[in-house]
C-alpha cells in the first residue's frame, strides 16, 4: 500500500549505504533478484512482506551497482554540460502528458544516462529548467505514486524510479545553477512537509524553484513538530511553505499554522500551503488561517512574490 511508501527505514539504510559504499564490493544483482524472489514467496505464504529484507537484499544492492556504473549520476553530471539554447528555442516544445508517461516508465526501467538524455532533449528544444521541474519531474513523481496505488509497479520499481527522478533534480541544480540578480537573497523561506509525512520530493523541488527566483531557502525533510517549530522560532523567515500530501485533520493543520504565526521570530511571516491535499481542498487554506496556496511550484513563486514583495524585505532581519 502507498502508506508505507518512502519509509524512514529506507532513508536510514540509504545513509548507511552512502557511508559504506566506497569499501563494499558491487553486489551480484542476479543473486539479489533470486533472493528477492525467495523473499516474495515466503512473504506470500506467510501473508506478510518483510520490507527490511527487501531493502537489504535488492534496493540497496541495486543502488550501489547503479552508483558504481560508468553511466552513474555523478559521472553523467560531470560529463555533460548545460545544453545551449537551440535556434528553435523561441518555439518551445511543450512537455506533454505522453512525455510524462514515457519519462515515468524510463525512471522505473532504465539507467541514469537515459533519463538525463531525455531531459537534455527537452532543454535543447527550449524548455527551461523550471519547465523541467514543474512539467516533467513533479508529474512523473506523481505518476509513480499512481503506479504504486494501482499495483502496476512494485515497491522496488517505484522506489528506484523516485530515486532517479530526485537525482535528476540534483544533477540539474548542479549543472545549471540559478543566476543571481537584483534582490537576490533579500527574502527568506523555509519549506517543509507536514510533520510525520515522508514525501519530500515536492518540497525539495519547490525550494529549488524559489532559490532560482532569488529567495534564500531552507528545507526540512521528515521533521518532527519540535524540529519544525524550533527552526522558525530561532530564525527569521519571510515565508513558511508547508506541503500537505497525506490526509490530516483540519484541527491539526490549523494548530500548526497558528503555532507558526505565534512562535515565528518574524511576526509578519506568511504561510503558504501546497500539496495534494490542499490542491483537492483549497478551502482548507482559509479555514486553517494560512495566507495562500498555489497549484504548482512556479505558481507558488508568483504568489509568494505578491505576499512578500522585495521592497518590503528587510535586510537587517536576515541572519
Amino acid at each position: 500500500m502507498a502508506t508505507v511508501f518512502g519509509l524512514s527505514e529506507l532513508k536510514s539504510r540509504l545513509i548507511d549505504w552512502r557511508g559504506s559504499s566506497k569499501t563494499e564490493q558491487i553486489p551480484d544483482i542476479a543473486e539479489a533478484d533470486a533472493l528477492t524472489g525467495n523473499i516474495r514467496l515466503v512473504a506470500e505464504q506467510a501473508g506478510q512482506f518483510d520490507l527490511t529484507l527487501l531493502l537489504e537484499n535488492l534496493v540497496i544492492p541495486r543502488l550501489i551497482a547503479d552508483r558504481r556504473d560508468p553511466s552513474s549520476w555523478a559521472d553523467a553530471a560531470n560529463a555533460l554540460t548545460p545544453y545551449p539554447a537551440s535556434a528553435e528555442a523561441h518555439c518551445r516544445r511543450v512537455i506533454s502528458e505522453q512525455d510524462v508517461d514515457v519519462f515515468s516508465r524510463l525512471s522505473v526501467n532504465e539507467e541514469a544516462h537515459v533519463l538525463l538524455s531525455f531531459v537534455d532533449e527537452c532543454l535543447a528544444m527550449g524548455s527551461s529548467v523550471e519547465n523541467i521541474f514543474v512539467d516533467l519531474l513533479a508529474p512523473a513523481a506523481r505518476r509513480l505514486g499512481e503506479f504504486w496505488d494501482a499495483d502496476s509497479e512494485d515497491f522496488v520499481g517505484v522506489t528506484m524510479g523516485l530515486w532517479r527522478i530526485q537525482e535528476v533534480l540534483r544533477v540539474l541544480t548542479m549543472r545549471i545553477p540559478p543566476v543571481t540578480g537584483p534582490g537576490h537573497g533579500q527574502r527568506s523561506a523555509l519549506f517543509s512537509p507536514m510533520p510525520g509525512e515522508q514525501h519530500s520530493f515536492g518540497t525539495l523541488m519547490v525550494a529549488e524553484c524559489f532559490q532560482r527566483a532569488g529567495w534564500e531557502t531552507d528545507v526540512l525533510i521528515e521533521p518532527t513538530q519540535s524540529e519544525l517549530t524550533g527552526k522558525f522560532a530561532t530564525r527569521h523567515y519571510d515565508l513558511i511553505g508547508l506541503t500537505v500530501s497525506n490526509d490530516c485533520s483540519t484541527s491539526a493543520l490549523s494548530s500548526l499554522v497558528c503555532t507558526i504565526k505565534a512562535v515565528s521570530s518574524n511576526p509578519y511571516v506568511k504561510v503558504l500551503l501546497g500539496g495534494r491535499v490542499i490542491n483537492e481542498h483549497p478551502d482548507l487554506v482559509a479555514s486553517c488561517g494560512a495566507d495562500a496556496t498555489a497549484a504548482d511550484a512556479m505558481s507558488a513563486v508568483a504568489v509568494a512574490d505578491q505576499l512578500v514583495p522585495i521592497s518590503a524585505a528587510s535586510f537587517e532581519n536576515l541572519s
